[in-house]
């Protein structure tokens, strides 16, 4: 036991290395993508500490060379996942006991491993894995996942300094503990550093994990996990298991030890988790917590005295940066018609400029989108809009090629009906659509803004006018969570940007924050009365 009051260190944003030509950050990480390239992992479930092989393999794939295989994974089996239920049961009490300080030393460890000799790990394997650039391989899972596990900390600190009042003669304290049962993480492909954190987050607050990473990203999140443990990561308290969300999912929730869910991914497969928690909600120990971040239709919004190119430089870095696959992609721009014309060629100049290919090729600014299935559902819309001239216009873009990678050129149409399918259903891949309104509607066109999609993730408003500004924050007041004045609405930063939305967008409970931190807590108010009673009589009892 430390017998001090310590201090975590204070947390400042990794710094993001450039990779420009020369640099000895980019000579690393071409050497890291060489030596992954040149061979095919191995990768075992994770549970209780113990690396389990189970015979049954599915592959990881390079989405821009899907002809190459990264990795041959075990998939998990029914009693796979009863194990690992079984390993965080076994490692909820010593973890959750153990003093804060030693769980948060776990996790600052790990940040410092992975800005030193981890950094191009991962950044490596997220490039090839999921066909980031060096740039966006950087942010995310160098960067972020470092910020994640040094704010988180920090964060969790001010949580336990949080305490009551306490009258004469008393003296009040709440305790901070964990959850009753283990917590379910259910990451995406998009971002390793919330793969590495919707795990981490609940296990800093002394809860234990069972880890389901989405099938496209086993890869990245093999690696992440191989930090972990090099970082002193107790066996059980962060169990891995791959496999399909029904194989892996439905046991989990049926059992009754569930105690929370910590979610990034589909609308639909979170709502039908939800749905399956509340059918089961009789047979659970405790109320399972539910925190989820889900789709996000993003928008740009544009007023008549914008800044023409902050805006068109917004829409192509918001809209295209890694193929368009963040939840907070700029995905419908509404554009007024006095600018239009300028914005139109602005954009339409940059994209010309854009390459697409292996993202190891430095002078490629998007990749591939991560599979088949995504592939078609991108070129789904496309053809949608192809199929319907009198409703949509392209103004670049809309070619694919499937034959080497899953290619898709950036694609930027313009919508003539507002609530049009491309306008108001998520996409999530590297197609924009607009929406040109008449200039002296931008009140009226804010309304639509607000009303065409269920989402409410990010969004965007360009003006030169505060007036203007300050109309469109109130009208999109509940539109978006993260809300971006004269700046695309992408590139949340832990503890600047705390990251979340509401609406289908999911429960807004902030990534990167103190709020997420306390879901994953079970409070225990504790009084003790330092002279008590010796008489059962009040005052008021004695006659007059």
């Amino acid at each position: 036991m430390i017998n001090a009051t310590v201090q975590v260190p204070r947390p400042i944003n990794e710094p993001v290395l450039s990779y420009a030509p020369g640099t000895t950050e980019r000579a690393a990480l071409q050497a890291k993508i060489r030596e992954l390239s040149a061979q095919t992992l191995e990768l075992p479930l994770v549970i209780g500490g113990r690396d389990v092989r189970t015979g049954s393999f599915g592959e990881a794939r390079c989405p821009h060379q899907h002809s190459r295989v990264l990795a041959r994974y075990h998939k998990a089996g029914a009693e796979h996942v009863a194990q690992a239920i079984a390993a965080a049961r076994d490692a909820h009490g010593p973890w959750s006991r153990l003093p804060w300080q030693h769980r948060a030393a776990v996790f600052l460890r790990a940040a410092e491993i992975l800005a030193g000799r981890y950094r191009q790990v991962l950044n490596a394997a997220t490039m090839l894995g999921q066909s980031k650039t060096s740039h966006q391989a950087e942010i995310d899972a160098a960067c972020e996942l470092i910020d994640f596990y040094r704010f988180n900390a920090f964060y969790m600190t001010r949580i336990l300094a949080e305490q009551p009042e306490s009258s004469p003669g008393q003296w009040n304290m709440m305790e901070a503990r964990a959850l009753e049962g283990f917590v379910f993480a259910v990451t995406p492909f998009n971002f390793t550093s919330i793969a590495g954190n919707l795990p981490t987050a609940p296990a800093l607050m002394g809860n234990t994990v069972v880890w389901k990473p989405a099938s496209s990203s086993v890869y990245s999140a093999h690696f992440i996990m191989e930090l972990l443990r090099d970082a002193g990561l107790p066996d059980g308290v962060i169990n891995l298991v791959y496999g399909s969300g029904g194989t892996v999912g439905d046991p989990v929730l049926a059992s009754p030890e569930l105690a929370g869910i910590h979610f990034t991914g589909s609308t639909g497969v979170f709502q039908d988790m939800w749905s399956t928690v509340g059918k089961n909600i009789a047979r659970y120990r405790s109320y399972p917590r539910i925190v989820g971040e889900t789709g996000g239709k993003d928008f740009i919004f544009a007023h008549p005295s914008a800044d023409v190119d902050a805006l068109a430089v917004a829409i192509v870095r918001g809209g295209f940066e890694f193929q368009g696959q963040k939840c907070s992609a700029a995905s419908r721009v509404y554009v007024p018609d006095s600018l239009w014309p300028r914005v139109r060629e602005r954009v339409r100049g940059m994209l010309a400029e854009i390459k697409v290919g292996d993202p190891a090729d430095f002078t490629n600014f998007m990749g591939a989108v991560i599979d088949a299935g995504a592939f078609r559902d991108h070129v789904g819309f496309i053809e949608h809009a192809r199929g319907e001239p009198n409703n949509y216009r392209f103004v670049w873009g809309g070619t694919y090629d499937d034959r080497e990678g899953y290619f898709i050129q950036p694609t930027l149409v313009e919508s003539l009906d507002p609530k049009s399918k491309l306008m108001s259903e998520e996409i999530f891949g590297p197609v924009v659509t607009t929406y040109v309104y008449p200039e002296k509607k931008f009140i009226e066109t804010l309304a639509l803004c607000n009303s065409t999609s269920p989402y409410a993730l990010t969004g965007a408003v360009f003006s030169q006018d505060r007036a203007a500004i300050q109309t469109a924050l109130d009208a999109l007041r509940d539109a978006a969570g993260n809300f971006y004045i004269n700046d695309k609405p992408t590139g949340a930063v832990v503890g600047q940007q705390p990251f979340g939305g509401a609406r289908a967008s999911g429960t807004n409970d902030k990534a990167g924050s103190i709020l997420n931190l306390l879901r994953w807590l079970s409070p225990r108010a504790i009084k003790e009365t330092l002279s008590p009673p010796r008489d059962w009589r009040y005052p008021f009892l004695v006659a007059d």
